[in-house]
């Protein structure tokens, strides 16, 4: 039986992996990282190449080392120098030196030794701790960290699940087949969304097909410099969260407090930049319906009477708000009666305990971690949390 056994190996279970064993002295022959893809943080490394992201939303000092100033320090090392390029005025690091980082990670403490593959299907309680099903078995271990993120239930609406289904040209690009530099040329290609998600991905095709391309929003732009205040990651904004005692409360809080479908001014300035140069057309409506035919892709639109047309569809919608886990986990919450809110997500203890010898992190922790919880602050606000927990409470070492 294992001491530690993490249930995804993205960015939330690369970095508690490595927290555990370097800061709360866990074994590494007794912490293990169950992750279905073929190495650590694949679906970081896919959604970042089809959007054509160039720097970090987040600022220098949120990385996946738990030493807030390791990626500053690697910027002037002879593996980061070479990619040390910054965006003013929160040091936003560019995507190749973090990616760098994040390789030397994986090589110095040899992270990828915790990894197994396969992808979990069940959790049952045992006496002295769980038991994870796998496609590959049973895997035993005294407690479990689920570090399920949202990346694997992109948001389809309603039209765009019917024009799939008749065959016509739509992708989404958090798609697990989606691959943009396999996308064909097209005569016009629509991208639909507003966040910085479908504007990186507008501009990464309108730099190979100029004037071909169109994004389609829903609203005019918002520019934020991140996707939520930065005191959510400290107690300024954490305190009241975490007196408020109502979860459904806490949702809403959460809720308020993400900045959707917001850009950072150097996006903003991209998509302006594209508009005025006409590399990128821009539209503002809303999908009321959808229809594939010889004339290609009809989108009808709120209060447009001509709908626009297209060869092609790219969303760029986001995840869908459901929780993570889908049905194997809806088991588990009724076959332990694992507290829940009425969103669905984990009620848990200020050390993101959910029940004995069972933790959870990013999207399930976010009734305790806050708007952050997802993010790359959030897996260093977890890892701390549950490594204070285990450090806290007798015999849970």
């Amino acid at each position: 039986m294992l001491d530690w056994l993490i249930v995804g190996g993205g960015a939330h279970g690369t970095a508690i992996s490595h927290y555990l064993t370097a800061r709360c002295g866990v074994p590494r022959d007794q912490l293990r990282v169950l992750d279905p893809h073929d190495r650590p943080l694949a679906l970081w490394h896919q959604f970042t190449a089809n959007t054509g992201m160039a720097y970090l939303r987040s600022p220098l000092a949120h990385h996946l080392h738990d030493d807030v100033g390791s990626l500053k320090t690697f910027a002037l090392t002879a593996d980061g120098a070479d990619h040390a390029r910054f965006i003013p005025k929160f040091n936003r690091p560019s995507l190749a030196l973090f990616n760098a980082h994040c390789e030397w990670m994986l090589r110095r403490y040899d992270l990828e030794a915790l990894r197994i593959g396969g992808r979990a299907g069940g959790l049952t309680r045992l006496t002295d701790g769980w038991a994870v099903t796998t496609d590959s078995g049973e895997i035993e271990s005294r407690r479990v960290l689920l570090a399920l993120g949202a990346t694997e239930q992109p948001l389809w609406p309603e039209w765009a699940c019917d024009l799939r289904a008749s065959g016509a040209p739509i992708d989404h690009i958090f798609a697990p087949e989606f691959v943009t530099d396999r996308l064909p040329p097209s005569e016009h290609t629509v991208v639909i969304g507003g966040g910085i998600t479908a504007v990186q991905t507008a501009l990464l095709l309108a730099a190979r097909q100029p004037g071909t391309i169109t994004l389609l929003r829903r609203h005019g732009v918002q520019i934020a410099d991140f996707d939520s205040d930065p005191c959510w990651s400290g107690p300024l904004c954490l305190n009241d969260f975490c007196a408020e005692p109502d979860p459904n409360r806490r949702r809403a809080i959460i809720d308020q407090a993400r900045h959707r479908g917001s850009l950072p001014p150097d996006v903003a300035d991209a998509l302006e930049s594209a508009r005025r140069a006409g590399t990128l057309k821009t539209q503002q409506g809303e999908v009321i319906a959808a229809a594939a035919g010889d004339m290609g892709i009809a989108l009808h639109l709120t209060d447009c009477v001509v709908p626009i047309r297209a060869d092609r569809v790219v969303l760029a919608t986001g995840f869908a708000s459901a929780r993570p886990g889908g049905a194997w986990l809806d088991r588990a919450i009724a076959d332990h009666d694992l507290p829940a809110a009425a969103c669905g997500y984990p009620i848990v203890d200020a050390g993101l305990c959910w029940a004995p010898g069972l933790y959870v992190t990013g999207p399930l922790a976010e009734l305790a971690i806050g708007p952050a919880s997802r993010n790359l602050i959030g897996a260093r606000l977890a890892a701390r949390r549950i490594g204070a927990h285990i450090t806290q409470t007798p015999g849970n070492r």
